[in-house]
């Protein structure tokens, strides 16, 4: 099990000063962990969600290791008339579906790869902002 309380280090404008964030564990179910951060409220989410599926076996092969995270928070944006404000949630989420077998290395490898594309702004940008695939 994770720890109750979480602290990521985010470079929330990804220039090389990064900031602590903390989560607190707040709902446990089976197989799903939800923590909340500081600023949370029941109106203004902002939470970490880990989640996890045990491994089927088939035939000869042992089955795969499935993991996510996920990020929720909501925020404000200016509704079809501009005079609206509205709450809607952003949300991101990372899964991983690994072999049973599979190397810490070969593991750190992919996950190297992730961090990589979702740390390049321009990559980034023109997949979230224009939709560019």
């Amino acid at each position: 099990m994770q720890a109750d309380q979480i602290s990521i280090s985010v470079d929330a404008t990804n220039v090389g000063t990064p900031v602590a964030e903390a989560y607190n564990r707040r709902d446990e179910f089976q197989n799903r962990s939800v923590y909340i951060g500081t600023d949370h409220l029941p109106e203004m989410r902002n939470e970490l969600a880990l989640y996890r599926t045990y491994p089927s076996k088939s035939g000869n092969f042992k089955g795969t290791l499935k993991s996510s995270i996920k990020f929720t928070q909501d925020i404000e944006v200016s509704g079809v008339d501009s005079s609206t404000t509205l709450t809607a949630p952003q949300i991101a989420e990372v899964s991983f579906s690994l072999p049973v077998g599979v190397t810490a290395a070969e593991v750190c490898h992919i996950r190297q790869r992730i961090i990589a594309a979702l740390d390049d702004d321009t990559f980034m940008d023109s997949l979230n902002i224009q939709q560019m695939v």
